[in-house]
Parts: C-alpha cells; sequence; structure tokens
C-alpha cells in the first residue's frame, strides 16, 4: 500500500467518505476548501491506496497561532475527525504520516479529534507511552429521532416540556429561511461575545452555506418580526447537526433555545432524519447542562494529542486560568468591538 498527500480528487475522497459508516460529515472534502479559504489553514488531506482503490483518509490542517504555536490537527473547527481505515493497519500508516508532516512544519503538537462512530472509546490507537495522549475534556450528544414527534415529545424530560410550552405560549415563530444568514450570525456574534468567546468572520458562515447547499440550512426564531434566535445546521445521511446557534440575552427568559431546537428536531422527523446531533460541549459547562437535561446520551469525546519536536502541548481549554482574564475582559466589550476583532483572533483558536 501507498501513503499519499494530496494525491486524490474530491469525487474519490467523497466516494469513500460516503462508503464508511464511522465517517463524520467533517471528513466531506468540502471542509478542506472552506476552512483554507476562511482562515488560511493550510491542508494536507492523506490518503492510502493499494491495488483496491482508496483504504484509508486523514484531513489534516497546518495551523499557525498566535496563542498556542503551529500545529497539525485534524479537523480544526470540526466536532469529529481522525483517520477513516479499512484496518488498524491503514490507521497506523495514516497517522505515521501525520507525525511526519507535523515534524517536517515544526509543529509543536499534532490533535487528532474523536470520532464516536469509530473506536468505542473515541480514541486513537496507540503504540507506545509515548505516543498519543488523550484528553478527556469533551463529550458530544446523540439521540435518536422517530418520525412521529410525539413520541420525540414523550422523550424529553419533563421540565425541558415545559420550557419548549414557554416558547408556545409567548408565540415565538420557527423560520427556515436560507436568504437570512446574517440575521443567524448577528444573533450567534452577540451570544458567543457573553460567553466571552471570539466570533468567527461572517464569510466563514457565508463559505459553509455556498459549499455545503442544501446540507447547511439557517434557522431563526422570531418574535413581533424580532429575531431572537438563530441557528446554522448541518445535515448529513440520516443526522442533523445544529452546529452555530444563540438567543439573544435579553430574550432568555422567552426560553428561544428551547424552542428552537425542539421545532428544529420536530423538522428533522417530519423530513426524514433519524439522529440528532446536539454536538460538543466540554463537560461540567451550561452548554452540557442544558443538553443533559433534554436526556440525550453523552458520549465521550476525547481528542488525540501528540507533543512533536520535544514540545509542550499547550493548554488551549477555556479552563486554562491564563485565559480566564481574556474571557472577562471580552464579555464586557462592546458588540461593535468584539465582532471587529474577534475574526482577527478566532483564526488562532482551532
Amino acid at each position: 500500500m501507498e501513503c499519499f498527500v494530496e494525491q486524490t480528487d474530491q469525487a474519490e475522497w467523497d466516494a469513500f467518505v460516503n462508503s464508511r459508516s464511522d465517517a463524520t460529515f467533517f471528513h466531506l472534502w468540502s471542509w478542506r476548501d472552506v476552512l483554507a479559504r476562511s482562515f488560511g489553514y493550510r491542508p494536507a488531506y492523506i490518503t492510502v491506496k493499494d491495488d483496491g482503490g482508496v483504504q484509508g483518509i486523514l484531513p489534516l490542517f497546518l495551523v499557525r497561532s498566535i496563542l498556542f504555536g503551529r500545529s497539525v490537527v485534524s479537523i480544526p473547527l470540526g466536532v469529529y475527525g481522525g483517520p477513516i481505515a479499512t484496518s488498524h493497519a491503514v490507521e497506523r500508516l495514516l497517522l505515521d504520516k501525520a507525525e511526519e508532516i507535523a515534524y517536517a512544519h515544526d509543529a509543536k503538537y499534532l490533535e487528532v479529534r474523536g470520532n464516536p462512530f469509530g473506536h468505542p472509546d473515541g480514541s486513537v490507537e496507540a503504540d507506545s507511552p509515548d505516543s498519543f495522549k488523550n484528553k478527556d475534556l469533551y463529550v458530544t450528544f446523540l439521540a435518536d429521532i422517530d418520525p412521529d414527534p410525539a413520541v420525540n415529545l414523550s422523550r424529553v424530560p419533563r421540565k425541558q416540556r415545559r420550557m419548549i410550552r414557554q416558547g408556545e405560549k409567548y408565540q415565538l415563530k420557527f423560520i427556515v429561511d436560507q436568504s437570512r444568514l446574517r440575521d443567524c450570525y448577528d444573533v450567534y456574534a452577540a451570544s458567543v461575545r457573553n460567553l466571552g468567546t471570539p466570533v468567527y468572520p461572517y464569510s466563514y458562515f457565508r463559505n459553509l452555506a455556498d459549499e455545503f447547499g442544501d446540507s447547511c440550512k439557517v434557522f431563526l426564531v422570531e418574535q413581533d418580526n424580532k429575531t431572537i434566535a438563530g441557528v446554522l445546521t448541518f445535515f448529513h445521511r440520516n443526522q442533523v447537526l445544529p452546529y452555530y446557534g444563540g438567543a439573544r440575552r435579553e430574550c432568555f427568559h422567552l426560553a428561544p433555545n428551547d424552542f428552537m431546537y425542539w421545532e428544529l428536531m420536530r423538522y428533522s422527523a417530519e423530513n426524514g432524519y433519524r439522529i440528532f446531533d446536539f454536538g460538543r460541549s466540554k463537560i461540567g459547562s451550561g452548554s452540557f447542562d442544558f443538553k443533559r437535561h433534554w436526556g440525550f446520551e453523552a458520549r465521550p469525546l476525547p481528542y488525540a494529542v501528540r507533543a512533536i519536536n520535544g514540545h509542550t502541548i499547550p493548554d488551549t481549554s477555556p479552563r486554562n486560568p491564563k485565559l480566564q482574564w481574556a474571557i472577562r475582559v471580552w464579555r464586557n466589550l462592546p458588540l461593535g468591538v468584539t465582532n471587529t476583532l474577534g475574526p482577527h483572533i478566532a483564526r488562532h483558536i482551532p
């Protein structure tokens, strides 16, 4: 077997991804173009082939960060990533090649993001103690979607059902409208500012919508013709992945998030989707508690990291005490300032 970097095309790559049950939405080739165009990350997509065709793939990006140094990541901004291979031997070839690339570019570390559809614990095969180390910081939340919305509602814990009815009580309106990407982005930008997180550039949202087409939809919640919540959502196979969402803080008493995600689940059921992927959350965070209260299953999502060239692996977690002061300051900056500065900072946080 031979291991190549960029010795394939989109059709061949995606054909392999679509043939594998352990591949995710984030393994699709389109992320290569979106992330390179939006953030300047340099892609290195590895393929293992033999006479039978593609036997494994690993999407990688070289990230240059002024905050954390140079790294190689599979994949930046993605919940899932890592090698997709027909055997452990092929997986090992892919990871060895990834390390070779990381060394060649003098990266500080190589990060392979967990995949709950691969190894049972989301980990990477490790040959020795000094190889990959697993970081147990995140979980992902998944739930089955029944074709009957009444069945789905019955699975939601009673307290959460009450919050859904709160939105109905205030006559909130659920909208699907691809032309209102900017409205969705503006709500999201305000929401992440309140969390102390720099916002991505609007061009990134635009690139996602353009690249993924009908697999990337805009959902909004309105009250009295005012947008109070929104979520940019991906659809892949039988899965729905609400990804970039938020709500106006001054409207929290209306329970717009609860209403929005319930309506999204109902929309998904009616359109034939059968898995609701609530995505990544840090254990013990507010989003972790919100998703847990829906009765969803939390699955471990460790990320495997390997130090390169004797470097120390940087602590990129928001729990890092050195970052806490920056988060507190960011939360109190005017929205116009964070919307201007945020995109320049966010590209350095893969």
